[in-house]
């Protein structure tokens, strides 16, 4: 077994991972942004490195940064988590090539062949399971999309290879919106996976979203712990999860599940993943099951563990990130396919810190001034977060995972209702109220929704209720107060090792906040990206200035100064919580200067463009 393990991830996620390196006696290490240096999980660890600044791709995603703090802390392992560097098989190689460090995870092989659309589209014809009709080599023309949709109508989805979670998938819906859909889903997949290549499929109207767990050792043992439904989605985000799932028969199920075996078999995967379907839903009466002859596609292969992995432990009893770390150093699955017992239901609900009364907008900042987590029988929290902590807006907006376990479906739902009614949090805005909502609402209880039914059924009135209803005091979203006090405890860094020091004064001055650097001298905090003009741009145009509703990043400008537009016409393209956003014109005008560029990263209210 492993001595010591570095988490390449944040937040709650990495805490999951430590904790069950604790529960096995293994070290634990964590690494941390400039933007992270006082969150959760690097409070957790035994002991954490920074590797870089706030920025993902300067920090979290640099390949050598992550590698060299595992040598700086002599630790033998490495477990991703997901996200970030999850499903990066270049990264997943650079480890297994690393003298003495052992990738918890696929193999790089694996990674590719699955994490790779449409050599996992080919892998799994092969194994016989149902594809979606699509196209298993890399698309690159506008015309390719134009005769896929001649022969298979519209919608299409256009999908990034690296893709998943809706990132770097845009759906076209007839031939006019070819163009700007491929080159947006090629620029996200850049953008999130360093991955331009696209594939096509035939877009499905009304599926449900149905996933496997799976988990497969070296020797040959593959074993699947049931499946998990994951329907309830906005923009191909999913907000609950679900085991198993209420509208499948067993007969459905089981061929569900075979499928997914004899896929991951064929690829020779090892580790734990995930094999997700779309299953196309039908018109049924109330009670009434999907049958076994009801569709069912193949979508893709994730691998690594998933945000909603905890659904699965808490109906199977089994920890799947011990297990992860138990075949990564080599032992044998100890359980055959027929030990597997699905006891109960279970659903987690994403506490993501957004409003969705404002088209779940993120929060831009503010401080957890009330946080009081539920607890009692059935109750678990997935967190990271503590009150009095500040909110890092830097990366997702996800800050925790309520997980909730009943005997059956409806125990499930009246406990859930009684852990969301406690859940006490006060200092920003959460989807807390939006979660109580879908817990009484009949579409979702009759388990009849499918993965279109809040983009495109839900009356968002409704939401707009339950937020005012359940809101309660989320703050004003600002970064908290600044009295200053005096501290007992403070952090420094030594060659970019962190320590936790503790210092006692009497009748002192308050000690100035900020990072303390080997010397003792306040380190300087930067000045947010893009000053008052968006870019650090000095503003020379006059008239209507359009600016960033969100912190985050441009991906695209659409004009160039001198250019006329209408009202509704995109300017910009705004990347913020790992979402492309549009940003239009309010009216017409003539643009008189940009203030931004490709790459760029911006503030809320920093100005973006000037009409005139």
């Amino acid at each position: 077994m492993f001595r010591k393990v570095l988490v390449a991830n944040r937040g709650e996620i990495a805490v999951r991972v430590m904790r069950a390196c604790e529960e096995l006696n293994i070290g634990t290490v964590a690494v941390y942004s400039e933007a992270d240096s006082d969150s959760g999980h690097v409070r957790y660890a035994d002991e954490a490195y920074k590797v870089g600044p706030a920025r993902a791709a300067d920090s979290y995603l640099d390949h050598e940064a992550v590698i060299e703090a595992a040598r700086k802390a002599d630790a033998d392992a490495i477990h991703p988590g997901y996200g970030f560097l999850a499903e990066n098989a270049e990264f997943a190689g650079k480890v297994e090539d690393a003298e003495g460090i052992t990738w918890i995870g696929p193999s790089a092989e694996a990674m590719e062949s699955l994490g790779e659309k449409t050599k996992a589209r080919t892998i799994m014809s092969e194994a016989d399971v149902p594809i979606v009709p699509g196209t298993t080599d890399p698309v690159t023309d506008p015309e390719e999309v134009k005769e896929f949709g001649e022969k298979h109508g519209y919608p299409i989805a256009i999908k990034a290879e690296g893709g998943g979670g809706g990132r770097g998938m845009k759906v076209v819906w007839d031939e006019s919106e070819v163009e700007d859909q491929l080159e947006s889903a090629q620029r996200e997949g850049e953008a999130y996976f360093d991955n331009d290549s696209v594939y096509l499929e035939r877009y499905l109207e009304q599926p449900r979203h149905i996933e496997v767990q799976i988990v497969a050792d070296q020797h040959g043992n593959v074993r699947h712990l049931g499946e998990r439904d994951c329907s309830l989605q906005r923009r191909h985000q999913k907000v609950i999860e679900e085991g198993p799932s209420a509208a499948l028969s067993d007969e459905l199920r089981e061929k569900i599940g075979d499928a997914a075996r004899r896929g991951v078999a064929a690829a020779d995967y090892t580790n734990a993943g995930t094999v997700e379907f779309l299953v196309e839903e039908e018109d049924r009466e109330a009670g009434e099951l999907l049958g076994p002859d009801a569709n069912f596609f193949f979508l893709e292969v994730n691998t690594r563990i998933q945000v909603e992995h905890t659904v699965t432990e808490e109906i199977t009893g089994i920890d799947i990130v011990k297990r992860q770390i138990k075949v990564a150093a080599g032992e044998e699955i100890d359980f055959t396919q027929d030990d597997v017992d699905i006891d109960g239901h279970a659903m987690e609900f994403r506490i993501n810190a957004e409003n969705a009364a404002n088209d779940f907008a993120p929060a831009t900042g503010g401080t957890l001034e009330t946080y009081d987590p539920p607890g009692g029988v059935g109750v678990r929290l997935d967190d990271a977060l503590r009150q009095g902590d500040e909110l890092v807006t830097d990366y997702d907006s996800m800050i925790a995972k309520l997980v909730v376990w009943g005997e059956d479906r409806d125990e499930c739902i009246e406990r859930s209702l009684r852990a969301l009614r406690e859940y006490d949090i006060a200092g920003i805005p959460t989807i807390i109220p939006f979660h109580r909502l879908m817990l009484t609402d009949e579409e979702f209880v009759r388990s009849t929704h499918t993965t279109k039914y809040l983009d495109e059924e839900l009356d968002e009135s409704r939401i707009e209720e339950a937020q005012e209803q359940w809101g309660g005091d989320t703050g004003d979203g600002g970064a908290g107060d600044d009295e200053e006090s005096v501290e007992r405890e403070f952090t420094v860094e030594v060659n970019g090792k962190r320590f936790e020091v503790e210092l006692e004064e009497h009748g002192a001055p308050a000690i100035p906040t900020g990072d303390v650097d080997a010397g003792g001298a306040q380190a300087s905090r930067p000045e947010p990206a893009g000053g008052e003009s968006g870019g650090g741009s000095e503003l020379e145009g006059e008239g209507e200035t359009i600016d960033a509703e969100m912190q985050g990043t441009i991906l695209d400008v659409k004009v160039e100064e001198g250019d006329d537009v209408a009202a509704g016409d995109v300017l910009v393209v705004l990347e913020a919580m790992k979402m492309e956003n549009d940003i239009v014109a309010s009216k017409g005008g003539t643009v008189t200067q940009i203030a931004v560029e490709e790459g760029e990263s911006v503030d809320m209210g920093d100005t973006l463009v000037v009409l005139e």
